[in-house]
């Protein structure tokens, strides 16, 4: 075991998994130290936001940790989460004694056992209201790309060399078309901000109604039932929290309710949709297109009936992936943490 004497630096060889060189010589444990994975590994935070944690902590690898794990556990006091790259189950748990938090780069938590982390006596903290902008954002470019065949356009003019276009790269217009959001939350009311912006009208569903000034502001009609909004809708979003009511919330029984020349998108979790169905509804042209942000798995295996359909879109879970946004998704995991070990309460705890 180390052996430290408070207010004093020390040289502690870390190396880097898989190369035989030095990425910290001296390690200064005045900070406290923190488990995150790899900065630049797969599934890693990118080294460019490494800046931003070695100002405030000392960093244990997580590839160091399981190397030299008898030296280096009773050290860490912070577990940071990334694209859930690093697995937070009860074996590590009980190897880090002295453990404070584990903050979630990220508001969805669901690979999060936070009953079983609490139970250490170990808060769980994510980062909400900075990924708002960017999912919205995410959202209105997955309709126009689908909307105006996009993709499909840049395709074409790849390997077509003549002027006049086929009928099959023919688009839909959002303007003055309907959006249908389910989930009018802070993002699904940003959704509708920008909606506004294309002269779409707006219907909602949500668990509570909006107030009326709130509705007005952006021009929303609610409906109290989800099967008014899919039978009206020409493009529908879904922005929902991932829950046990949620789970398959879009089945084939909905999907039917759409209209065949509609689009549904899906910026929320893959779980909310029941694949199966979507699957078999494109294939049959129940619905026109979708266009998805989320799937699950995370990726898609390769070869999935999913991925092979001309009518929908798939990206790989890249709504918040923004330089600004991931900025800002940094620095609420320091404030977090530095806020857990100084004793206060941290501004974005999780509780279930």
């Amino acid at each position: 075991m180390f052996h430290f004497t408070h207010g004093l630096k020390y040289s502690l060889r870390i190396l880097s998994f898989g190369r035989k060189r030095t990425i910290h010589q001296l390690i200064n444990m005045e900070k406290p130290c923190v488990l995150i994975t790899s900065f630049g590994s797969p599934g890693g935070i990118y080294k460019r936001f490494e800046p931003c944690f070695e100002k405030h902590f000392t960093i244990v690898p997580y590839e160091t940790f399981t190397s030299d794990q008898k030296n280096l556990a009773d050290w860490v006091e912070v577990v940071f989460v990334w694209s859930g790259a690093l697995k937070v189950d009860r074996v590590l748990m009980r190897s880090l004694p002295n453990l404070k938090v584990v903050v979630n780069g990220g508001v969805g938590v669901d690979h999060l056992d936070i009953p079983m982390i609490n139970s250490f006596g170990v808060k769980v903290c994510n980062t909400p209201h900075v990924v708002d902008n960017a999912t919205a954002d995410i959202g209105m470019g997955l309709m126009l790309a689908s909307a105006r065949n996009i993709i499909e356009g840049h395709h074409y003019s790849l390997t077509h060399n003549n002027k006049v276009l086929p009928e099959s790269l023919l688009g839909v217009d959002i303007s003055g078309a309907t959006l249908g959001i389910i989930g009018m939350g802070r993002i699904g009311y940003k959704v509708a901000r920008r909606a506004q912006g294309f002269d779409m009208k707006i219907l909602y569903h949500n668990r509570s109604r909006k107030k009326e000034e709130e509705e007005k502001a952006v021009g929303a009609t609610y409906c109290a039932k989800m099967e008014d909004l899919l039978q009206k809708s020409d493009f529908v979003m879904l922005v929902v929290n991932l829950s046990p009511a949620t789970q398959k919330l879009i089945g084939a029984k909905e999907l039917a309710m759409m209209k065949p020349t509609s689009t549904l998108i899906n910026i929320c979790r893959g779980h909310v949709i029941d694949q199966d169905a979507l699957v078999d509804a494109l294939q049959r042209r129940v619905i026109r297109a979708a266009a998805l942000d989320v799937t699950y798995p995370e990726p898609l295996p390769m070869g999935h009936p999913l991925a092979s359909l001309p009518n929908v879109i798939i990206l790989p879970h890249m709504g918040t992936h923004s330089i600004e946004t991931t900025q800002f998704i940094v620095e609420k995991m320091v404030t977090n943490a530095l806020a857990v070990l100084g004793g206060t309460h941290p501004p974005d705890e999780v509780k279930v």
